[in-house]
């Protein structure tokens, strides 16, 4: 897989982000790489379904952060959720990463407030720096809903943590959405080795009693983590 990795300098990347974020078209089966502010993003097409990530330079709790976008460029609907990712060591140890629940759940019960402001920092500064990140369904359409809520310390850390989560949704024709993976590695970042995503389409009803009106599909990404 390493093979197939392209790093591309900033004003090529913005060019190819422009195509990620408007059409979101399977230009390439190569892994394309590309810096801004600081992180290195990895950006793959599969069945039209392009995926973006980095991780953040920071540890919450016990959990290991990674920024993902999706941008749905195919004629299906893409059920997306965080525990659709895996991380594999170079060692072959695998880590799953936790649903959205659990991440808001920890936080809830902690309500560690200086620690959700520095992944809330560190997830708007990264997110508003990649200008190419322009979901319709992602962080700040959640941010907006969740400004009018109050409450407790602990109540706000948990609106806090389910604004920046990946939550699960559908993700239609021509949608994209944003959103932070965490993976329990006992407070430590994940290091070398595979990122692996296999991602389910939505299977639709069709109209005629008996017929599936949409092939099952998966999409399956693959990156080398270094």
């Amino acid at each position: 897989m390493a093979g197939n990795t392209r790093t591309l300098p900033s004003s090529v990347s913005v060019f190819l982000l422009v195509c990620f974020s408007i059409l979101a078209l399977p230009i390439s089966a190569q892994v394309i790489e590309f810096l801004s502010n600081g992180l290195k993003y990895q950006v793959l097409t599969r069945q039209g379904l392009t995926l973006m990530y980095a991780p953040l330079q920071l540890t919450v709790r016990d959990f290991a952060v990674l920024q993902v976008a999706f941008s749905n460029g195919s004629s299906y609907s893409w059920s997306i959720q965080s525990t659709d990712f895996l991380y594999e060591s170079e060692d072959g140890y695998r880590i799953r990463a936790v649903s959205e629940d659990t991440v808001i759940d920890n936080l809830f019960r902690s309500a560690g407030r200086s620690e959700v402001i520095k992944l809330q920092t560190a997830y708007e500064k990264s997110l508003f720096a990649n200008q190419l990140i322009r979901s319709n369904n992602g962080y700040e359409q959640r941010r907006q809903s969740a400004l009018a809520g109050g409450g407790s310390r602990g109540i706000k850390a948990a609106a806090a943590a389910s604004t920046i989560a990946l939550v699960r949704t559908k993700l239609n024709s021509g949608d994209s959405t944003d959103g932070a993976i965490f993976f329990d590695n006992q407070g430590k970042q994940i290091g070398s080795g595979r990122l692996i995503v296999q991602v389910a389409v939505v299977m639709e009803e069709s109209a005629v009693p008996g017929l599936t009106a949409e092939p099952h599909l998966t999409a399956v990404f693959e990156f080398v983590l270094h």
